[in-house]
């Protein structure tokens, strides 16, 4: 899981009291967490609620979380409308929870995404940090030759590509790993965890002595909507050169 944490929950807290969040919504996923080897809640009635415009966070409601785990612990604004709180396993304690009692929130709980030990939507796995249901993914089969350069120099061709499109950020282009000049590849010990993706493995590259860092990755496990990249590289469009049938893209 992330392990990505909030910098200043009160801060959050007062945000979303004075001035709502950016948009939420119920959902009717089922969604669990694991905390201490065991599930904290399992909601059909969660809701998600957008901080920022780039994707939701999961509230939860405070009733479908185990009374004797949840804790409130203070008052965040005069008129009592969020409290900090606490939950509390045999083993495990985390403070990283938001608790609205009025407001376009109330009755709804932040727990904190890297806090927990493992989050599922249905049976799936949550990596990275939540999904955005208005967010698509797709991948399609093409075989427009794609070739990746530095300089004069080819560190890749290939006909047999998943170009992957996702809403809002440029293609992607994923080729088989035998479309690379690995004598240019080093392993780097670089992750990330995409939620729509996996977790990818970087890779940098020296070529002729000038060295770019984690500028390719795979996928060894995907998602269930990314399975036809798995084991497939992807280069960094914004550090080489690339050319789709001989057209060079823009940086």
């Amino acid at each position: 899981m992330s392990d990505h944490l909030h910098p200043d929950l009160p801060q959050l807290a007062k945000k979303l009291i004075t001035d709502g969040p950016h948009k939420q919504e119920k959902t009717p996923r089922r969604v669990r967490t694991m905390f201490d080897r065991e599930w904290l809640f399992d909601t059909t009635s969660a809701s998600h609620v957008w901080e920022h415009p780039y994707y939701p966070q999961i509230y939860i409601p405070t009733s479908a979380i185990k009374a004797d785990q949840l804790t409130k612990t203070a008052s965040i604004d005069k008129d009592e409308s969020v409290f900090s709180a606490t939950i509390k396993s045999p083993n495990k304690e985390t403070d990283r929870v938001l608790v609205f009692e009025k407001g376009a929130l109330a009755g709804l709980t932040r727990v904190e995404f890297g806090a927990m030990d493992g989050w599922f939507e249905e049976d799936a796995p949550i990596y990275g940090h939540f999904k955005d249901p208005y967010k698509r993914v797709e991948i399609l089969p093409s075989t427009r030759r794609v070739t990746i350069k530095v300089g004069d120099v080819v560190i890749a061709d290939s006909t047999h590509n998943m170009f992957l499109f996702e809403t809002m950020l440029r293609p992607r282009y994923y080729m088989p790993k035998t479309a690379v000049q690995w004598k240019y590849v080093t392993p780097s010990s670089t992750t990330a965890l995409c939620p729509y993706k996996g977790q990818s493995e970087y890779y940098s590259l020296n070529v002729n002595g000038k060295v770019i860092e984690d500028a390719m990755w795979w996928y060894r496990l995907t998602t269930h909507e990314s399975d036809p990249i798995t084991g497939m590289v992807c280069f960094y469009n914004e550090k080489f050169d690339v050319y789709i049938d001989g057209v060079k893209e823009e940086n």
